[in-house]
């Protein structure tokens, strides 16, 4: 089971990385930076949190040495990209393209994703 210093320790590495991410990479505003950092580490939170209630077993890693993902790996991911996209889709990004704001979604969920695969 996972522990909750572990919950936190990975929400903290999502939330900083995920703003670097979306910082550099893809230039977006620092109200938007925020929105989904905040997104990101809240949803991570989220998802371990059900699972450290529940004594789920998700965290078996594929046998692929250079892409050991998890189904909790995998959760984390989903989480981030549905907690993004509402965080930026009623937040920042609201009036932009939906392109813009699914992008920049995306980018956030795929950092928390690998945050997630290789650093907790």
């Amino acid at each position: 089971m996972i522990s909750w210093g572990t919950i936190l320790y990975g929400a903290g590495l999502t939330l900083v990385l995920v703003a670097v991410v979306l910082r550099f990479v893809a230039n977006a505003r620092s109200a938007t930076v925020l929105a989904g950092a905040l997104g990101a580490a809240l949803s991570a939170i989220a998802w371990n949190a059900i699972l450290h209630h529940t004594g789920g077993d998700f965290f078996v890693d594929a046998p692929v040495v250079v892409f050991p993902v998890s189904w909790q790996d995998t959760g984390t991911g989903v989480f981030a990209l549905a907690g993004v996209s509402l965080a930026l889709g009623l937040g920042p990004e609201r009036g932009s393209p939906t392109g813009t704001s699914t992008r920049l979604a995306l980018l956030a969920a795929a950092t928390a994703f690998a945050v997630d695969i290789y650093l907790y």
